[in-house]
C-alpha cells in the first residue's frame, strides 16, 4: 500500500510541474517534466535511505520497490518531455 501512495504522489507532483509550465509553452513543459525528473530522483533516494537506515528493510528489497517508485512517474515524465518537443 505505501508503494502505491508514494508512486501516486510522484504522478501528482509531476501533474504540478507540467500544470505550472503548461502556459508557458512546449519548451517549458519539457524543461518542467526533466526538472522533475531530477527532484524525483531526489526524493526516491531520500526515500530509500529512511527504508534502510531507519526502518530496516534490506537494500535489495528498497531498491526493487523504488525501481517502480521512481520509474512510473519518471517514465511518464519522460515521455510527456518528448510529446512537448514534438508539438
Amino acid at each position: 500500500m505505501h508503494t502505491i501512495v508514494v508512486t501516486l504522489i510522484g504522478f501528482v507532483l509531476l501533474i504540478v510541474f507540467i500544470g505550472v509550465a503548461f502556459r508557458r509553452g512546449p519548451a517549458a513543459r519539457t524543461v518542467a517534466a526533466w526538472r522533475f525528473i531530477g527532484v524525483w530522483l531526489v526524493a526516491c533516494i531520500i526515500h530509500l535511505c529512511v527504508g534502510v537506515f531507519v526502518a530496516g528493510y534490506s537494500l535489495a528489497s528498497e531498491l526493487a520497490v523504488h525501481a517502480v517508485v521512481f520509474g512510473l512517474p519518471a517514465i511518464l515524465a519522460w515521455f510527456l518531455a518528448r510529446q512537448s518537443k514534438l508539438t
